[in-house]
């Protein structure tokens, strides 16, 4: 455990940066449509590249003030979505209106991991690394 909350900071980063990466393949190369979810979950991700990397090149720890709410925010709207596409009677709560529709699987390896399951874990990650972070001390 020592090793990786000596790079904690640096893993999060290249966690952040692969969920990025993931999803622009899904998207640009795949050519799967994101839906309305999809789109949300992308605003909390794809800022946290920028916020990590900036943190983990300068070792600065005290980004983790910026990183969790937005993680915290990003792993629920994915845990809700991932939630409309396995449990019945969520897809109703908020259904899309427009596009492709939230209960929508593009993927379903091994029966459980969709895209939403993919964000919900990256977030997942990067949270229990930033909890792993050591801030300075003022």
């Amino acid at each position: 455990m020592g090793i990786v909350r000596k790079y904690s900071l640096y893993i999060a980063w290249l966690v952040s940066v692969m969920a990025t990466l993931g999803s622009l393949y899904f998207s640009e190369i795949k050519g799967y449509i994101p839906c309305e979810l999809c789109w949300y979950q992308r605003i909390f991700m794809y800022p946290l590249v920028l916020i990590l990397g900036i943190g983990t090149f300068q070792n600065d720890g005290t980004v983790k003030k910026f990183v969790l709410p937005m993680a915290m925010i990003g792993w629920g709207i994915s845990l809700f979505h991932y939630l409309q596409q396995k449990v019945p009677g969520f897809a109703e709560i908020k259904p899309c209106k427009s596009g492709v529709p939230c209960s929508a699987q593009y993927i379903n390896w091994f029966d459980f991991v969709t895209i939403p399951f993919l964000a919900f874990t990256a977030f997942s990650l990067i949270i229990f690394l930033m909890f792993l972070t050591k801030t300075p001390k003022n």
